[in-house]
């Protein structure tokens, strides 16, 4: 947009941006602003809450690259998605967790969408409010996906709306959600972690010997788990870096779908609210200072709140038999909108409602 008119108050959004060769999509109000890297997944690589000059999306310690002036060394499936993850928030579609066969595809580690480029537009640019529209068609999978990125005029809401639809004429499996990832300044280990009420389980052998937080094979009820030495976890804190530890747990059957991370030395927050009957699983990932050799080496310091449709791969619930992936009929689309929020707030949160509205913690 050649001609765009370049306001500097209320909300303000452009396309013409270039981060490290990647086109960048950046959007922001009085509160906040967020870039969004259009040739690389449309990843959401920062959230900044200005007032606070706090950025809650976490970057991995190689970061942003432009990946077409890059070879990797090999064509490991986990290693290529990992090499260009930057951190931040993806949305993983079609495809989800290890790598996996694909209707005879080889998909490697999340989904094929995150390393692709996505066409941008901006669809909407008043002082009032701003939305970017992204889109790609995925090439081992049939699958045709857009996502929405909206803000307000005087709002620490940021709206995602995601919508899939599965080209082929046949059904087609999906395992979709939302993978953010928080971390350092933001993250420490005095930050609060609320959640409602929900079951957890921690796979019997996600994470290696030595380094969980979270006993494998074991479940419970939030906010109590058991670490491996048989000791209580409350799961609303956040293990110090000096612990080395790295997990993965899941939880499911929330009583409402929203979650929240509170820094109370700064004073604020991030939450995130969804809609449940579509992300009926949240992914909690943990590096903790674990995480030995590639490719975190023990260095880094993130967790992982990932509202998801399905189990990683659509595997089954432990004890089952029954596939979790979703799903899609010929020519099925399916759409889901998210909220991120940003808060102020230095004891936590008893609740974020569908609108994005925060109850804080007295």
């Amino acid at each position: 947009m050649h001609y765009q008119n370049e306001r500097t108050s209320g909300c303000r959004i452009s396309d013409a941006w270039t981060y490290r060769g990647l086109k960048t999509v950046v959007l922001e109000n009085e509160l906040l602003r967020v870039s969004v890297l259009a040739d690389k997944g449309a990843d959401i690589f920062e959230m900044v809450h200005k007032p606070s000059d706090t950025d809650f999306m976490w970057r991995t310690p190689w970061s942003v690259r432009d990946v077409s002036k890059w070879v990797p060394s090999t064509g490991w499936g986990e290693g290529v998605w990992h090499d260009a993850y930057i951190g931040g928030w993806q949305t993983i579609a079609p495809t989800g967790g290890q790598p996996q066969q694909y209707a005879g595809a080889d998909i490697g580690q999340h989904t094929e969408a995150t390393l692709m480029p996505w066409d941008a537009q901006i669809v909407e640019d008043t002082p009032e409010r701003i939305s970017a529209k992204f889109w790609v068609r995925t090439v081992r999978t049939p699958f045709w996906i857009e996502k929405t990125i909206s803000l307000e005029s005087g709002s620490a809401v940021l709206t995602v709306e995601d919508s899939l639809t599965n080209e082929a004429e046949e059904p087609a499996e999906v395992e979709w959600g939302q993978h953010v990832a928080l971390g350092e300044p933001f993250l420490t280990a005095d930050c609060i972690f609320d959640l409602p009420g929900a079951s957890h389980f921690t796979p019997a052998d996600e994470i290696a010997a030595g380094s969980a937080r979270i006993k494998p094979g074991s479940s419970g009820s939030w906010p109590n788990a058991e670490a491996p030495d048989g000791s209580p976890v409350d799961l609303r804190t956040f293990s110090p870096k000096s612990d080395r530890l790295a997990d993965y747990m899941v939880f499911k059957d929330l009583q409402e779908s929203w979650y929240s991370v509170t820094n109370p030395e700064r004073g604020v927050g991030f939450g995130l609210v969804w809609p449940g009957e579509t992300f009926k699983y949240l992914w909690y990932w943990q590096v903790f200072g674990g995480g030995s050799g590639y490719p975190w080496y023990n260095r880094t310091y993130n967790v992982g709140l990932e509202p998801f449709t399905s189990l990683a791969s659509g595997v089954p619930e432990p004890g089952s038999d029954k596939r979790t992936a979703v799903v899609f009929q010929p020519g099925e689309t399916r759409k889901a909108t998210v909220k991120a929020v940003v808060f102020e707030s230095s004891n936590g949160v008893e609740r974020i409602g569908v609108d994005g509205g925060v109850t804080v913690r007295s």
